[in-house]
């Protein structure tokens, strides 16, 4: 069982993704399909369904189908074969094709469990990096951890993975145990264009980013929170109840602590808001910005005060509401299917979590 890709069959397993032509402002979202079974003919690439051509293209929230072919996925391979065909092809196939979209989903393969999930990661070879910051996060089994179990009618706003610490991963694995029976969609949207959008519209904003950097501020109590989704205490954030111990650990990561009883608020940075990513050879927009602005707000934390400039001065609300908006247009929404393994690439893609009315069990896993 091989990765390669060929024409999509309605009943066949698929492996698709979001990618992006970028040609000057021509941004059109594709989706490549690969079934499980040996390929038949020539690669295909489809626009994706319902995507009105570029000129008159005004939509602002775009989706990939849910639902995009008929009937159930062929699960034409063991499991064991499509560990050793993730194993054979991550550097050939998979590592080129994230080089150029950011974002690769893999579907309709036979991965159904938390435990499938964790062979899986260690089939793409990727070393692990531990997870350190806001959001609750549950051990599972091995390298894989619930992602953030803040109540599903939250949305989390477009975010880079951990980019409020030194340390951030490259990579993300994303699998979807369990899918809400509507919503809860994953958008992703390439941070090198939203720099080059942010840029053209307000060039002095930037300029004062790349210039200043950000500081990201936030308390975390005790223990921790799930109704939060920064709610990870401060004893799970530095693995320890010893506070002398936390303070050596947050050190080591760049943190100050400002101790309020058993409450401790958390200052890091300047940190840089537009890193260059080496590989692709562009500057990216490599912010937890709207997310600090927006969502990091619970019962100790308020939004707007979360996040300034590196001098310390505050960001200009006309222009943080802009900015959401173009994330916003940008974006595409990938909707959850039971299998699904989404590969993030960390430096090109911020991505967020959609609402949802009913649960649904994504797991995590983050590499170095």
């Amino acid at each position: 069982m091989g990765l390669a890709r060929s024409p999509t069959s309605p009943s066949a397993g698929t492996m698709s993704w979001p990618m992006t032509h970028a040609s000057g402002s021509l941004r059109k979202p594709i989706v490549l399909r690969c079934p499980i079974r040996p390929p038949v003919g020539a690669a295909t690439r489809e626009p994706l369904p319902g995507r009105a051509p570029p000129a008159a293209a005004g939509r602002r929230r775009r989706c990939l189908p849910r639902g995009a072919r008929a009937g159930s996925p062929s699960r034409g391979g063991s499991f064991d074969e499509f560990l050793a065909a993730v194993r054979s092809e991550t550097a050939l196939r998979l590592e080129p094709l994230l080089l150029a979209a950011g974002a690769v989903l893999l579907r309709g393969f036979p991965a159904r469990t938390a435990a499938d999930f964790d062979r899986a990661v260690d089939a793409f070879g990727y070393e692990e990096l531990p997870y350190v910051v806001a959001a609750p996060r549950t051990n599972v089994v091995g390298r894989v951890f619930t992602a953030n179990e803040s109540p599903p009618d939250q949305s989390i706003p477009f975010h880079h993975e951990m980019a409020q610490a030194p340390t951030f991963p490259s990579k993300l694995l994303f699998f979807c145990e369990v899918d809400a029976k509507s919503d809860g969609e994953t958008p992703v949207v390439l941070s090198y264009y939203v720099y080059k959008k942010v840029n053209d519209m307000f060039p002095e904003f930037v300029e004062k980013l790349e210039k200043c950097g950000l500081i990201y501020t936030r308390v975390l109590g005790e223990g921790d929170d799930s109704s939060s989704p920064i709610g990870r205490g401060w004893q799970s954030v530095f693995a320890t109840s010893d506070k002398v111990v936390a303070e050596e650990r947050a050190a080591a990561r760049g943190m100050e602590l400002e101790w309020t009883g058993d409450r401790v608020k958390t200052v890091t940075g300047p940190i840089p808001a537009v890193k260059w990513d080496e590989r692709r050879g562009r500057k990216i927009w490599f912010v937890n910005m709207v997310a600090a602005y927006t969502g990091w707000k619970d019962a100790r934390n308020g939004p707007v005060n979360t996040v300034s400039f590196g001098d310390g001065s505050p960001l200009p609300g006309d222009i943080m509401d802009e900015y959401g908006k173009i994330l916003e247009e940008e974006c595409v929404a990938i909707p959850w299917q039971q299998g699904d393994i989404l590969l993030i690439d960390n430096w090109a893609v911020l991505h967020g979590r959609r609402s949802s009315k009913s649960p649904r069990r994504i797991l995590a896993s983050l590499c170095k």
